[in-house]
């Protein structure tokens, strides 16, 4: 039962942290909701760190006022969105905090109005906003907690209790307005997220206890993955995954099967658990395969690959020289999101001045970006996100540069980035070039490779755990055993006529002498076209392949 007829600042700030804690603590289940079955789901992550970048804000002072609490989780938010999700997640808090400016405390019907604030402002942000998303739920929530407030004002507990079961109900009508999420057989992932803070908020509203919920786990000698003690590194990528699952027929000597595969291929290997849930950590220059040794048991959540090789070369590489800000700017500069050191190094020999470490299963936040181009001594920045989840956070980085024009390409992948980049023309005015790079960009048709997390029916489509699928523009188009065959029989939808150049990029988990025998089939099945091959570097796809 909820007690309080007003909400201050100090109350304000323990329901964002029970919230963010809440959703932190099921961020796998969260992330778990992918529509796509591959191993890089990552909305609850994002909307995660969002929340923590906000609740690190509303912390650093005892603010009193409601309106000054939710500014600061308003601009902590906003500064530390990662994602579309996050990015969403942001805008509902900033449209809150700016309905209630200057209320030192808030009533139940201002929150009401507060929440449909954010929720207008949130719709405002995506350019062509989808029902069924996050979205859909923040506003259907609003809606009735107007209707709420308008019965009863002055009512939190009866509000709250509208809120969790408006959201609950629209929640599960998700799948009837998204029909990907309806054959993935899942719910929206962003609105799951949102019903997380929400309880988080409605717990702390009504007294219950949080103590396991907040509770800092305490060291009891369990492993720990130091990377700062390792001074030269064997293997360069960080994998680790949860297994979920498993098969009836498993039994513990295939974890000491799998431990014994790990060691082969890696070290630092710690495989922990019984057939309800293993936990699984190694380092290895052979991430995918470490992947596909814990399919082969169950289902995966909570994936990490990181190069760890390239964080430490970012963390120990020199600071730049300061620029001298009396000193005349370049008229152009160019910002590159990338994830892959092969794909890094080619952003760099096109001249593209910062590289932002992040793409798929690491976007970066939205002060990643914003730092990036401040770090650009240029008076127009171009920023290309190179992910379709990282574009909301660039424009909203571009949106916070000042007096700097930012110029926002929507790459939805590295490839169109590339072409973005290879059609800046120096003597082109900022306007020009950026109609030239999306025009470009949009040339580009991409298929891209990788393996299936989960069982899963998409696109018509039938997935296993385990197969290799191809996704051609971004949309799952097939699906097989071998990485070569997919490859090629999705080339012959990609490939037309027209087209005069084939470029194969190669991930981190692909032999060179794999890729060049692929590269040469692909060159032999398409003569007409010229056919290159790169190293791309990028974790857990296999190939990403233009066609221009």
């Amino acid at each position: 039962m909820i007690q309080y007829k007003t909400i201050d600042g100090l109350l304000l700030r323990d329901m964002a942290v029970a919230g963010s804690a809440l959703l932190e603590k099921n961020r796998e289940l969260v992330d778990a909701l992918n529509v796509f079955p591959v191993p890089d789901g990552d909305t609850g992550t994002n909307m995660s760190l969002t929340m923590q970048s906000a609740v690190r804000e509303v912390s650093a002072k005892e603010l009193l006022r409601a309106d000054e609490a939710a500014a600061a989780l308003s601009k902590g938010a906003l500064r530390g969105a990662r994602g579309n999700s996050g990015v969403i997640t942001s805008q509902l808090l900033r449209g809150f905090s700016k309905y209630i400016a200057g209320q030192e405390r808030i009533t139940a019907e201002q929150f009401a109005h507060a929440l449909k604030a954010g929720a207008d402002m949130a719709y405002k942000a995506v350019m062509k906003p989808k029902e069924g998303t996050i979205l859909t739920v923040a506003r259907v929530i609003a809606e009735d907690a107007l209707k709420q407030v308008e019965k009863d004002p002055e009512d939190y507990d009866k509000l709250f209790d509208v809120i969790l079961t408006s959201g609950e109900a629209i929640l599960k009508r998700t799948p009837e307005m998204l029909p990907p999420l309806k054959q993935a057989g899942v719910v929206d992932s962003g609105g799951k997220g949102l019903m997380f803070i929400y309880a988080g908020y409605a717990a702390v509203l009504r007294g219950e206890s949080l103590e396991e919920l907040l509770a800092q786990p305490e060291d009891d000698g369990a492993f720990h993955d130091d990377h700062d003690s390792i001074t030269e590194f064997k293997y360069a990528y960080h994998t680790a995954y949860t297994i979920q699952n498993t098969a009836e027929d498993d039994s513990e000597s295939d974890i000491d099967f799998l431990r014994r595969r790990l060691n082969r291929i890696g070290d630092w290997v710690n495989v922990e658990g019984d057939l309800s849930r293993v936990t699984v950590h190694v380092h290895t220059n052979n991430p995918g395969s470490a992947i596909e040794y814990g399919l082969e048991l169950g289902e995966l959540v909570d994936v990490e690959v990181e190069n760890m090789v390239a964080a430490r070369r970012a963390k120990e590489q020199p600071a730049e020289p300061e620029e001298d800000p009396s000193a005349p700017r370049k008229p152009f500069g160019m910002v590159a999101v990338s994830l892959g050191d092969g794909f890094s190094q080619i952003f760099r020999d096109l001249t593209v001045d910062v590289i932002v470490e992040g793409g798929q299963t690491m976007n970066p936040s939205t002060d990643d970006i914003l730092k990036a181009i401040k770090s650009v001594h240029a008076d127009t920045v171009f920023v290309f996100p190179n992910n379709g989840n990282v574009v909301l956070a660039a424009q909203q980085a571009a949106q916070m540069a000042g007096d700097q024009q930012v110029l926002v390409i929507p790459t939805k992948n590295v490839a169109m980035g590339i072409a973005a980049a290879v059609a800046f023309q120096p003597d082109s005015t900022g306007e020009i070039n950026a109609r030239r790079m999306e025009e470009a960009a949009e040339r580009v048709k991409t298929a891209t490779v990788t393996y299936a997390v989960r069982d899963s029916e998409y696109n018509g489509v039938t997935i296993h755990q385990g197969d290799i699928i191809g996704l051609h523009n971004g949309k799952i188009e097939y699906s097989g055993t071998d990485i070569a065959t997919v490859v090629r029989e999705m080339m012959q939808a990609v490939v037309t006529d027209e087209d005069e150049l084939i470029t194969v990029y190669y991930g981190a988990d692909v032999q060179e002498t794999d890729a060049e025998v692929l590269a040469a089939q692909i060159a032999e099945d398409y003569p007409n076209c010229d056919t290159e091959c790169h190293r791309g570097g990028q974790p857990l796809y296999y190939y990403l392949i233009s066609v221009e």
